[in-house]
């Protein structure tokens, strides 16, 4: 592995922890007591605030500010321009800098383009936010959330496509032939643990979401 790199219009001020081969692109800015992991990558205009922890192999497309108050695990997707939030209830008279509300992004969770996430939400592991939502409430494991307010429509598996359960509680997955099942507690994967790491000969993508609907779905997350 080799070190970060930066742009040189980035600014990254003394004290930031970066891990090795992530890249931060054009006017970023990571503050000073910033941790970050490897291989992850943050696009134009992005910057990444005191105190905040991301995780591993997490992708921060342009236009993406994170707050402090937020924790980023591995190989979670912010589509552009979406919006982090750290205090529910701002005035600029009032200072509330003691008060922020935490916000956790949970492993291989997406979120799509200008999608809002107000502060102290939990999204779970593998969510899948549409583009434009504003989620105001705890996100469950592979669940899918759109519309505003955002509302859970359905379960979104590993690979990013709409699961559809049998009578049996049970889905497969298009692309990566992973079988789903829906419990009293949310949904599972039954063929790898939601923590573990995807292999990699399924680590690339073979179809896209049309190839399975006709037509583009409603919530497309943008450049990945």
């Amino acid at each position: 592995m080799s070190a970060f790199q930066a742009h040189p219009t980035a600014v990254i001020d003394p004290g930031a922890v970066i891990g090795a081969d992530t890249r931060i692109w054009h006017f970023a800015h990571i503050c000073a007591r910033a941790r970050i992991g490897e291989r992850c990558s943050f696009g134009q205009n992005t910057m990444v605030a005191d105190d905040v922890i991301i995780g591993n192999n997490v992708k921060v497309q342009n236009n993406v500010a994170i707050y402090t108050g937020t924790e980023i695990e591995d190989d979670v997707f912010l589509g552009p321009s979406c919006v982090l939030t750290n205090v529910s209830n701002p005035r600029s008279q009032v200072v509330r800098r003691s008060l922020y509300e935490k916000t956790l992004i949970r492993r291989g969770a997406s979120v799509g383009a200008n999608a809002t996430i107000v502060c102290g939400v939990t999204l779970g592991r593998y969510a899948f936010v549409a583009a434009g939502a504003v989620v105001v409430r705890d996100v469950p494991d592979y669940g899918l959330v759109i519309g505003v307010p955002g509302r859970l429509a359905g379960s979104m598996s590993r690979h990013g496509h709409l699961l559809k359960f049998d009578g049996a509680g049970l889905a497969r997955c298009p692309e990566s032939g992973f079988t789903y099942q829906a419990t009293k507690n949310g949904v599972i994967c039954l063929d790898l643990s939601e923590d573990d790491p995807l292999p990699p000969e399924l680590a690339t993508g073979t179809r896209s979401y049309e190839d399975f609907k006709g037509s583009p779905p409603p919530f497309l997350t943008g450049q990945s």
